[in-house]
């Protein structure tokens, strides 16, 4: 009689993004100290993470402190920029990634929405969305923020923002309508 139990099970292919290179937007922001230089040590950081190819970053723009009741004229004002990655690293793991990098350059979490020496977010990876709360991509709020959209966009004229749509449309929304924060 033949042994028909399997030695082996056949292994399905690798459903977790991450493997493939993927185009990461990074959304950059500093309102405490050197601004610009923090900036430019993160992006330094950024390129030097495991599995990161390639890294463009936009010119930084200023804005305003946003909180959640709305802009902040008060607060020190941020300097923002975009940086489009090249990873195979899994979105998870690279959010945890910014999160190391921004404790390097001096960021402490104690008030949210508070001043930061560094502030990074993971706006998009590819096509990948998640709604855990721990890992929400597309960013929630990117498709409502100026200080993000155009310096994408000044990188990336084709940009997408996956499940809004064209960033150059959200934009052009966002002016006319006489919003979006930054």
């Amino acid at each position: 009689m033949m042994d028909r139990r399997l030695t082996h099970l056949p292994q399905p292919p690798d459903p977790r993004p991450g493997r493939e290179p993927q185009v990461a937007v990074i959304a950059l922001g500093s309102n405490e100290g050197d601004r610009g230089e923090i900036l430019q040590a993160a992006a330094a950081r950024l390129r030097r993470l495991p599995l990161v190819d390639d890294l463009v970053m936009s010119d930084p723009i200023e804005s305003i402190a946003v909180k959640p009741d709305g802009p902040d004229p008060d607060a020190p004002r941020y300097l923002n920029a975009v940086a489009l990655v090249t990873t195979r690293l899994a979105p998870q793991v690279l959010l945890g990634m910014l999160h190391a990098v921004e404790e390097e350059q001096g960021r402490v979490r104690h008030e949210r929405w508070g001043d930061r020496t560094l502030d990074l977010d993971l706006i998009a990876y590819g096509d990948f969305e998640s709604d855990d709360e721990h890992l929400l991509v597309p960013h929630p709020r990117a498709a409502e923020r100026l200080f993000v959209l155009e310096p994408w966009l000044s990188i990336d004229a084709d940009a997408v923002l996956h499940g809004h749509g064209r960033v150059d449309e959200l934009v052009r929304r966002l002016k006319d309508a006489g919003g979006g924060t930054g």
